[in-house]
């Protein structure tokens, strides 16, 4: 019984071609000269595999040889989407204790020495007096020893965003694809990259830049609204804002020239980020972000352990408890080479951090967990923006508290589609099909000073 072995590329060729035992297969092709083999070209007298002169158009006849399978060359990651924790979307808004009965809305209890007398004026309020705070005498009158206080509240609210991605194939693709050297099945080779893009964008749109919401188009605003809330706009001040407008990062120039575009300061229906006149107020709503200085030239600073442990310790004193750091590649290498300059034992670990699911980078075997802060997870997004003027910049962090941070998800990605294959090509209008990956939902945060963002860091 005949065995046919391939060892060599020409038993290769002979297999992919249908040669067996020098006979056969595509034999009268490689008389026309048109089959010369897998690394040369097939179609024309240029690439003669005998020495006869292609017939016109014979050419056509025989194709280069493709794999079915499409590897992608790109970098796809949805780390930020993945990482946020989903909860259906039940409500539109929800309220929100902007201030304490007494001590005011900062994280610690306001509370002063200065008043005389025993009335009641400096009873509750931002600052009370220290005897005014709960304390009470014997049998003391209501009203006169006792006033009646209450916490102040605010409401936020939100809209579902719907984020989707048509695309089409014609009829006559789908049955091509099966046949000649086509990919097979089409319909589900574009499904597949479909729906990769249709999750990377929403990560896009988590990790926009906070100069994107103010970008304008002529005398149009572009309506980035319509995406998803970044976590880079939850996680922003009003002094941040504020100094991004002192250094022109804004289209509306400095702030002392120009107003703040709406859709820049106003989150969840609350403007009270709102800046006048090269002025701005703390509220409830401003996270805790480090950019410096300022964001003028020159300004950046290097990313220092200094910073970081200073932007943990205040994260916690506002009451939050950080589950997670995102940044980007090369943040997380900085980070690594400063601890790594650190060590001084030799006890080892490999740490591959996660959260919800994600997977962060591999740790250096190290005596320090460089792939975790303080056992923090350092999650890679490769869209972090670098926030800032000049050149040499690192990624930004986000160190967030998911409790308090969540995607509230109206609809599920799902998938439609409809056309010529299921019967109706008239509901699409053309001899073939449309599919279209359809996701209502839309960030949510109920505690933004427990969120904090470190910005305008350089590696030197």
């Amino acid at each position: 019984m005949a065995r046919n072995y391939i060892n060599t590329m020409k038993d290769l060729e002979a297999a992919t071609y249908g040669v067996r035992g020098g006979a056969g297969g595509n034999a009268l092709l490689k008389s026309a000269g048109v089959v010369a083999g897998l690394h040369t070209g097939h179609g024309g007298a240029e690439s003669l595999g005998t020495g006869t002169t292609a017939a016109s158009g014979i050419g056509s006849l025989y194709n280069l040889v493709y794999g079915k399978k499409v590897w992608s060359m790109l970098n796809q990651e949805v780390n930020a989407l993945a990482m946020l924790a989903k909860r259906p979307y039940t409500s539109s808004g929800w309220r929100i204790m902007t201030d304490r009965p007494a001590g005011g809305s900062g994280s610690l209890f306001s509370t002063t020495n200065s008043g005389a007398g025993t009335g009641t004026a400096a009873e509750g309020g931002a600052s009370p007096r220290t005897d005014k705070i709960g304390g009470v005498r014997e049998n003391a009158k209501l009203g006169t020893d006792l006033v009646a206080s209450a916490p102040s509240y605010d409401t936020l609210y939100t809209s579902p965003k719907t984020v989707a991605h048509m695309f089409e194939f014609s009829e006559l693709a789908l049955e091509m694809a099966k046949i000649d050297d086509g990919v097979g099945d089409l319909r589900a080779l574009i499904r597949e990259d479909m729906g990769k893009h249709h999750a990377e964008t929403q990560n896009k749109m988590l990790l926009m830049p906070l100069e994107d919401y103010d970008q304008t188009d002529g005398s149009a605003v572009i309506n980035v609204t319509a995406n998803y809330t970044s976590l880079m706009k939850v996680v922003a001040s009003s002094k941040e804002i504020e100094a991004m407008e002192d250094a022109s990062m804004l289209d509306t120039g400095a702030s002392t020239t120009g107003g703040i575009i709406t859709q820049l300061v106003t989150l969840y229906g609350n403007t009270d980020r709102q800046l006048a006149n090269n002025t701005y107020t703390e509220t409830f709503m401003d996270a805790q972000v480090d950019f410096g200085a300022s964001y003028g030239s020159g300004d950046a600073r290097p990313l220092t352990l200094t910073i970081l442990n200073s932007m943990l310790r205040s994260l916690r004193e506002n009451g939050g408890s950080p589950k997670v750091i995102l940044t980007g590649y090369d943040t997380i290498q900085h980070i690594g080479d400063l601890l790594q300059s650190q060590e001084r034992f030799l006890d080892r670990k490999e740490v591959i951090p996660t959260h919800g699911g994600v997977r962060g980078v591999k740790g250096a075997e190290v005596g320090f967990r460089v792939a975790t802060y303080y056992d923090i997870p350092l999650i890679p997004c490769k869209d972090m923006p670098k926030t800032g003027l000049g050149s040499n910049k690192l990624s930004d962090l986000l160190i967030l508290d998911t409790d308090h941070l969540w995607l509230s998800v109206l609809k599920p990605t799902q998938y439609f589609e409809d056309g010529i294959d299921n019967g109706n090509p008239f509901g699409v209008g053309t001899l073939g099909n449309q599919a279209m990956y359809r996701t209502i939902a839309e960030t949510g945060c109920s505690f933004f000073k427990g969120q904090g963002k470190i910005t305008n860091i350089t590696s030197s």
